[in-house]
């Protein structure tokens, strides 16, 4: 569990984006572009979160369905659908490619030190995985992620999933 932000810290930017009901969000810098929703070449034997690959600007990018990741049920994409691609460091301190699927985008959000709290103990296992801390928000709260958490156990399969010749390792 995330301890909250120090009064002096400077502010947090994030992309703001939901799944199903929940708001979550990421820190800018990991965020490398926001992409429309497109079809996905399918690799066989892939986990149920690994949709397949797409091309972003001549590299082969693996598509993870964030809401299978989360245990909620597939939907189809719909015109709000969007690909966040972010940049990731491995445990091996590689930087990894990923573009991960989300129902849709909200906004950049600029958030202040006090906004910025502990995830509290809800008995649940899920946010001390993928939720480093909440963030408050006029109507609710977004939960900020983290993205090593989100790819804890990904890794593997994603720097494997690529054609012969192409990486999703950026290097």
């Amino acid at each position: 569990m995330s301890a909250p932000a120090p009064a002096s810290a400077a502010p947090l930017q994030t992309i703001v984006f939901g799944i199903g009901e929940e708001l979550f969000a990421l820190p800018i810098a990991v965020v490398r572009e926001i992409l429309d929703h497109t079809n996905a070449f399918r690799v066989p034997n892939a986990p149920d979160w690994l949709i397949g690959l797409c091309d972003v600007r001549g590299l082969s990018v693996p598509l993870v369905d964030f809401r299978t990741c989360l245990g909620l049920p597939t939907v189809p994409p719909t015109v709000a659908t969007r690909v966040l691609v972010v940049e990731a460091v491995t445990a091996a301190d590689r930087p990894l490619v990923i573009g991960l699927v989300v129902d849709r985008v909200l906004d950049v959000s600029t958030w202040a030190a006090e906004a910025i709290e502990a995830v509290p103990d809800t008995g649940t296992a899920w946010h001390s995985r993928y939720v480093v801390s909440v963030l408050r928000r006029e109507g609710g709260f977004v939960g900020l992620l983290d993205l090593r958490g989100v790819l804890d156990g990904m890794e593997a399969v994603l720097t494997q999933s690529t054609a012969p010749g192409a990486s999703v390792v950026a290097t």
